[in-house]
């Protein structure tokens, strides 16, 4: 059978719903300055859907940086990757910088992060290893799982007694096999919001022999008295063995980097496929890294703008009798039970009629006849935006709640 027929009858999850989401639901597209307001489908909508935690991506020093490097260095310097001919100083004064930060013994620059997630769990692990890791883990570490040869046991979400059986099979077997144990958790989990039990997970290595690596890619520049992620939120940022973060969140760019000890790092330079047979992180966008890292380390009012809004958005979500399930960072989802229909025109009547723009999330992701509304609070929102958001927010839960929407799909092309 040619295996383009398979595609003709199942188009997959989310594929399933193309004929109806795309350019609305689904690949909608944002135009215009990034910004708290952007324009959608021809009028200005206020946003809540972009992961610009600490309102960088418009920062003026960034924007100036940002051209200078473009205009100086253009896109392709330097040409190959790092190990061959990409190579540079500055990419190596970001990484000084980055381990200074995460007060690890270096840091090793990534072209990409999802990819770069990949290839750290396929370097560190062998079929003699296994790996335990959280049922809710990102997409970037369940394909790194899939690459691995050996053993994987997976702890129910944040569930500690769950996380130690695991760790119990996972010590019997490497006792068999002469491996290691590698704990793989999210510092913020970027759906829901919650946290990784780093405290709890750290406690659990004076019983078991592992390592832990840890993705902060939604804690890196948002969670910590100084922006250092996760790890200094609970104050076990020592306990972390291997540390990533990803430069398209709080820091609004493209690459990312992993820091460890000097050994670790050292190794995994040698041996990351995704950077080894990659383009290195271009001249600007690492330039721009080195700024954004800057301003991060030297200016906590970004931050303290950021929980300025996620404190006021959050409690007066939870004031109007919202669900936002058990979040603990500026993630911000908002729970409805209401089958795909109802969704659709819930959508539909933020968008069109209160003129705001959030992202919905639907099954697999969440449970039928369940959307989450993801909300992503930046430092570039104002509390003017969260009063407008709450009042409309409370509007469409009483419209809930009240069965007012219609029983159909909405149709966005009217």
């Amino acid at each position: 059978m040619d295996i383009f027929n398979k595609i003709k009858t199942n188009m997959g999850e989310l594929g399933q719903y193309s004929a109806l989401a795309h350019g609305y639901f689904m690949f909608p597209k944002l135009e215009g300055e990034i910004a708290p307001r952007m324009m959608f489908r021809g009028k200005q909508v206020l946003t809540w859907s972009l992961n610009n935690y600490l309102g960088l991506a418009n920062d003026p020093e960034v924007r100036k940086a940002d051209a200078k490097y473009t205009e100086q260095y253009g896109l392709a310097y330097p040409m190959g990757a790092r190990m061959m001919s990409g190579q540079t100083t500055n990419h190596e004064r970001f990484e000084k910088m980055a381990a200074e930060f995460e007060m690890k013994e270096d840091a090793y620059l990534l072209n990409y992060g999802y990819q770069g997630m990949v290839s750290i769990i396929n370097a560190l692990v062998d079929r003699h290893d296994v790996i335990v890791y959280d049922s809710e883990s990102h997409a970037c570490i369940m394909d790194g799982l899939r690459l691995h040869f050996g053993k994987r046991f997976v702890y129910a979400h944040n569930d500690m007694a769950s996380c130690e059986k695991q760790l119990q099979r996972a010590t019997k077997l490497v006792a068999e096999t002469g491996g290691g144990i590698l704990v793989i958790t999210e510092g913020v989990f970027g759906m829901a919001g919650d946290l990784g039990k780093l405290d709890k997970i750290a406690e659990l290595k004076k019983r078991f022999n592992f390592r832990l690596l840890v993705d902060d890619a939604h804690g890196f520049g948002t969670m910590g008295a100084n922006g250092r992620g996760t790890g200094e939120h609970f104050g076990v940022q020592d306990q972390i063995d291997v540390y990533f973060a990803t430069f398209a969140k709080a820091m609004a760019g493209i690459g990312g980097f992993v820091a460890s000890t000097k050994e670790v790092v050292n190794y995994l330079r040698y041996n990351l496929r995704s950077q080894i047979y990659a383009k290195a992180l271009p001249m600007a966008m690492t330039l721009g890294a080195i700024k954004r890292l800057e301003l991060i380390q030297t200016n906590p009012a970004y931050r303290e703008n950021l929980w300025t809004i996620v404190r006021a958005l959050q409690s007066g979500l939870r004031e109007a009798g919202l669900d936002l399930g058990r979040t603990e960072s500026p993630v911000t989802p908002v729970f409805f039970t209401c089958p795909l229909e109802i969704v659709t025109q819930l959508i539909y009547d933020l968008r069109e009629n209160y003129n705001i723009f959030c992202s919905a999330v639907i099954y697999p992701v969440v449970p039928k006849d369940v959307v989450m509304l993801r909300l992503i609070p930046t430092a570039a929102h104002s509390l003017e935006d969260v009063e407008y958001t709450l009042k409309a927010f409370r509007e469409i839960k009483r419209k809930i709640d009240n069965d007012e929407y219609p029983h159909e799909l909405a149709d966005f092309n009217k």
